[in-house]
C-alpha cells in the first residue's frame, strides 16, 4: 500500500516535511535535502498508476531518460530538477523550492480575475523564454496549465513538472478523463488530444495561447467542467476572440493569440522565440530602478537587448 508521511526520508537524503499540494496522482511536499541542508520540493506519485502500463520497464526507462534531460535544463524560467527516482514504493522528483505562488492562485488576487496586457505579456514572454530552452533540448512539456506555472515574489516565472507528467500521461490515457483530468485538458493541444505519437514544441505554444486568453479574460478559452465537451472544443471549435469576453487588446496581440490557438500545428508560430518577439511590444516599460540593483554577472550586452529573453534561434 502506497503511503507517505511527514518525517519519511527518501533515499536516505530527502526528508518529507509538509504537504504543499494534493491531487489524485500524488502529492507535492516541502522537503529538506539533508546532506546539503536546503529546502526542496518533492513531487511523489503513487506507483500503482504505473501498473496499467503495457511495459512498466519501458516506462521506467523513459522516465529516467527524460528526468536526466530535464535536470540538464539551465534556464531562469525553468524550475531546476535536482534528483529523480522510481522505486517499488514511491516514484518522485526533487526540484528547487520556489518562494512564490502558482498562476492559478494569482487569478484569485485580481479584482476581476483578469491581468492587464503588460502583466499577461510579461508572464507569457517568460514562459516562452523557458520553453525555448525546453524545446532546444528536444523536450515537450505537454502539461502547461495555471497550476504548473509558478511566479516568484520577484516576478520571475518558473515552469514546473517535467518527467513525471509525461510518464503518467503516456502510461494511462484515462487520466485525461478521470481524476485530475479536467485540469490536464484545459490547455491541451488538438494533436495531444488526438493521441499523436510525435509532438513538438508547437503543442506547448497552443497551451501558451490558452494561458494568454485566460490571463486577459479571466476564463480559459473553452470554460466547461465536462472533459468530453472540453476536448471536443479544442479539437473542433474556432478559437474565441477576446472581444467576445468584453476585453479589448491591440490587434497584433489578438492575431498572435488566434495563431497560437490554431488547430493545426503548422498554422501556429514556429517557435517560442517567435512568440516572444510578438509579445515584446506589449511588455511593461523598463524600470530605471533595475539599473542600480546588483545582479549576477551576465553577457554585458544581451540582457539589455532582450531581458529575460528566449534562447537564440
Amino acid at each position: 500500500m502506497w503511503s507517505l508521511a511527514p518525517g519519511l526520508v527518501l533515499h536516505d537524503r530527502y526528508r518529507l516535511e509538509s504537504v504543499l499540494g494534493r491531487g489524485v496522482m500524488g502529492h507535492v511536499w516541502q522537503g529538506r535535502d539533508l546532506p546539503l541542508d536546503r529546502p526542496v520540493a518533492v513531487k511523489t506519485v503513487a506507483t500503482e498508476l504505473l501498473a496499467v502500463a503495457s511495459s512498466r520497464d519501458s516506462a521506467l526507462t523513459r522516465f529516467g531518460r527524460e528526468a536526466r534531460a530535464a535536470a540538464r535544463l539551465d534556464h531562469a524560467n525553468v524550475a531546476t530538477v535536482f534528483d529523480a527516482s522510481i522505486t517499488d514504493d514511491t516514484c518522485w522528483l526533487v526540484m528547487e523550492l520556489i518562494d512564490g505562488t502558482t498562476l492559478e492562485h494569482l487569478f484569485d488576487q485580481q479584482e476581476d480575475g483578469r491581468f492587464d496586457v503588460p502583466t499577461a505579456a510579461a508572464v507569457a514572454a517568460q514562459l516562452c523564454a523557458g520553453l525555448s530552452a525546453v524545446h532546444a533540448a528536444d523536450l515537450v512539456h505537454r502539461d502547461l496549465k495555471t497550476q504548473n506555472v509558478m511566479v516568484r515574489r520577484d516576478g520571475v516565472v518558473k515552469l514546473l513538472d517535467f518527467g513525471l507528467v509525461k510518464l503518467l500521461s503516456d502510461t494511462d490515457p484515462r487520466l485525461t478523463t478521470t481524476g485530475e483530468g479536467i485540469g490536464n485538458l484545459i490547455c491541451a493541444s488538438p494533436e495531444l488530444l488526438a493521441g499523436r505519437n510525435r509532438l513538438d514544441g508547437r503543442s506547448d505554444l497552443y497551451a501558451v495561447g490558452c494561458l494568454l486568453h485566460h490571463m486577459l479574460t479571466g476564463e480559459p478559452p473553452f470554460p466547461t467542467d465536462q472533459p468530453a465537451l472540453l476536448a471536443s472544443h479544442h479539437l473542433a471549435s474556432p478559437p474565441p476572440v477576446l472581444a467576445d469576453a468584453g476585453v479589448r487588446v491591440p490587434g497584433d496581440l489578438q492575431d498572435l493569440i488566434t495563431a497560437l490557438l490554431a488547430k493545426r500545428p503548422e498554422d501556429r508560430p514556429a517557435s517560442a522565440a517567435e512568440v516572444y518577439a510578438g509579445l515584446a511590444p506589449h511588455l511593461p516599460e523598463p524600470d530605471p530602478g533595475l539599473a542600480v540593483r546588483r545582479t549576477p554577472p551576465e553577457d554585458p550586452r544581451r540582457p539589455f537587448l532582450v531581458p529575460q529573453g528566449p534562447m537564440p534561434v
